[in-house]
């Protein structure tokens, strides 16, 4: 293994060392441009992408619906993260990072905004009192695998995605070691779900929502196209899980909103009404 790359003295910018996302990577934070987000008819405004952070809080909106929470109601509203919709004035208002999803409520006398995937699963559980236990071990369970992924995700995503799939020179030493990290992390799932029906024990919750759209993705060889690499077979009970939670209807709809790849019947690109999912396939994973 070789590595002729010695770092400089001090790091300068250089925008086009940035495969595909060089568009959109930058040192700075802050707005590029002045442009203000929609407003719908309903109390919850989510400003999102189908991605796996995304798909986290519109199955957690879809849910609470199902369960008849009908404040829950929401419009989402498509973010283009490649086109730089995260860098309009009204998006960084939402949320200082720039990153999708970002939600608004409107519900009281003043909006409230909520932005980082996992804060809004944690406020959304606890404004309905749905999906996330009230207290004591089954709290501090599903809390802790919330935060697991929230912490493991960017070396799946960030780590191993970005060097296995994006970069746009592949560095051995950068793929092998978080395809380490990605099949540990698997290995953690497996382990756990192999005692227990759900991550955080026998009840369905917000560490599944937000688990799912990254390594259920993943084992289903729809992430970065590395199952075969991966050898994602070994993982019988994350695989179990996964098309457990595929086949809720809730799930479906879900991974539907401002979804912009794969079949367009499977494609919802904003949602403003429960009837806007009636003329489109809700496909599983």
């Amino acid at each position: 293994m070789t590595d002729s790359y010695v770092p400089p003295e001090v790091w300068t910018w250089n925008k086009d060392n940035g495969g595909p996302f060089a568009s959109i990577n930058r040192p700075v934070s802050g707005a590029t441009h002045d442009k203000e987000l929609p407003v719908g008819k309903h109390p919850l405004q989510l400003y999102s992408l189908g991605t796996p952070n995304g798909v986290k809080v519109t199955v957690m909106l879809e849910e609470l619906l199902a369960v008849g929470h009908a404040g829950a109601e929401y419009d989402a509203w498509l973010i283009r993260i490649n086109e730089g919709d995260q860098f309009g004035s009204g998006f960084v208002a939402a949320n200082p990072n720039s990153k999708i999803p970002a939600l608004v409520d409107r519900s009281g006398a003043e909006p409230v905004r909520v932005f980082e995937s996992g804060s809004i699963l944690v406020y959304l559980a606890e404004k309905f009192g749905a999906f996330l236990p009230a207290s004591g071990a089954a709290r501090a369970e599903t809390l802790s695998w919330l935060f697991w992924q929230m912490g493991a995700g960017p070396l799946l995503g960030g780590g191993f995605g970005h060097f296995y799939a994006y970069a746009p020179v592949k560095l051995e030493y950068a793929i092998d070691r978080y395809a380490m990290e990605v099949k540990r992390q698997l290995d953690v799932l497996d382990k756990q779900l192999a005692d227990n029906e759900f991550i955080a024990g026998a009840e369905y919750s917000i560490a599944d929502m937000a688990i799912w759209p990254w390594y259920g993705a993943l084992v289903k060889g729809l992430v970065y196209g590395a199952g075969t690499f991966l050898q994602v077979e070994e993982y019988k009970n994350v695989l179990r899980w996964t098309d457990m939670l595929a086949d809720r209807p809730a799930v479906r709809r879900g991974r539907m909103v401002n979804r912009v790849q794969g079949d367009p019947a499977s494609q919802l690109h904003e949602r403003h009404d429960a009837s806007d999912f009636d003329t489109r396939t809700q496909d599983k994973l």
